[in-house]
């Protein structure tokens, strides 16, 4: 089933933070907001641009198993430049493409050069199945002739 959802709706229901930090900050604070936050990645931005992403996949093999120091290492060592990034139009099975292809499991939404929020697979997997049980609960019903008419 391809979902020609808008990742806006995901948005909707998920809510718009966004946890950043600037590049010069630590890799220690990242991971330590990334775990207060239950989050698997922040972007790193200065002011309203986003310069990178870093998550706990770049903190396990760019700090701990190259043995560098996470109170030390500035973010902008280890983040991920380039960030692939999406629109609130965007539909869920075209970001999950994107994912895929490219091997993320975040990605910055983006409307009008302002980021107004981050979904990760995890959200759109969650969407979907959400999505499925919808329909099948429907089917049961129609199949039942309890579906409204």
């Amino acid at each position: 089933m391809k979902s020609t959802v808008p990742i806006s709706a995901v948005l909707r229901q998920k809510g718009h933070k966004v946890y950043a930090l600037p590049p010069n900050a630590s890799v220690y604070s990242a991971v330590e907001l990334m775990a207060l936050r239950s989050a698997g990645a922040l972007l790193v931005m200065e002011g309203e641009t986003i310069t990178g992403i870093v998550s706990e996949r770049d903190y396990a093999r760019k700090v701990i198993l190259l043995g560098k120091s996470s109170r030390e290492t500035p973010i902008r060592d280890i983040m991920t430049s380039p960030v692939y990034t999406v629109t609130p139009s965007d539909n869920i099975a075209d970001v999950m493409r994107l994912m895929t292809e490219r091997r993320i499991r975040h990605v910055p939404v983006v409307e009008n050069e302002y980021v107004v929020g981050v979904v990760s697979i995890g959200d759109l997997v969650k969407w979907i199945v959400t999505e499925q049980e919808q329909t099948i609960e429907e089917l049961h019903s129609y199949i039942a002739g309890s579906y409204p008419r």
